[in-house]
């Protein structure tokens, strides 16, 4: 099971990471803009966030337009993404609205073949005490894709810091 699972987070880290190219963009709604570089909204504290470790995964909790959710902290996904099972759950409580949807995203796979998503606007996503707005997500069309926490939030931080022993992220 164990194997199993690390097989099936390998193949979407391949389907939505760094490694991937976009390849182009189609039926993407032009009256909304989205800026590249998003201000992080913070407090004067240290942002220090727990992680939880399962089987060498990393959880990190985070808020997306209010909802709290659990994502796999993924350095090597492009955008954070989710499956159409929390799409379909943050539309239906209010949390994602229809002009918050962009259109499809054609990605090109490492291997050289084409996958299909969704790109929707995130108005709101918090990890621990920063606020970061209008950050794109891909939906991926399978029910059981994981929730990844990728470089569309993770490159709006200065740094980030892994403390392994504490099982902490510090975002600045």
């Amino acid at each position: 099971m164990k194997q199993l699972y690390f097989i099936i987070l390998c193949v979407f880290v391949l389907l939505c990471g760094s490694n991937c190219s976009r390849s182009g963009r189609r039926n993407v709604k032009p009256h909304k803009e989205i800026s590249t570089r998003t201000p992080v909204k913070t407090s004067d504290k240290s942002n220090i966030v727990k992680m939880r470790e399962e089987h060498g995964v990393y959880y990190v909790p985070c808020k997306i337009n209010g909802q709290e959710m659990e994502f796999i902290f993924d350095t090597g996904a492009s955008n954070i993404t989710m499956s159409l099972t929390e799409a379909n759950f943050l539309y239906k409580q209010g949390k994602l609205k229809d002009d918050d949807f962009l259109g499809q995203q054609q990605y090109q796979i490492a291997n050289g073949s084409i996958a299909v998503g969704t790109v929707v606007n995130l108005r709101t996503v918090e990890i621990g005490n920063k606020t970061l707005t209008n950050i794109q997500a891909s939906i991926i069309q399978n029910d059981k894709a994981p929730l990844l926490l990728g470089q569309s939030a993770l490159n709006k931080f200065v740094k980030i810091s892994i403390d392994n022993t504490r099982n902490e992220l510090k975002f600045e």
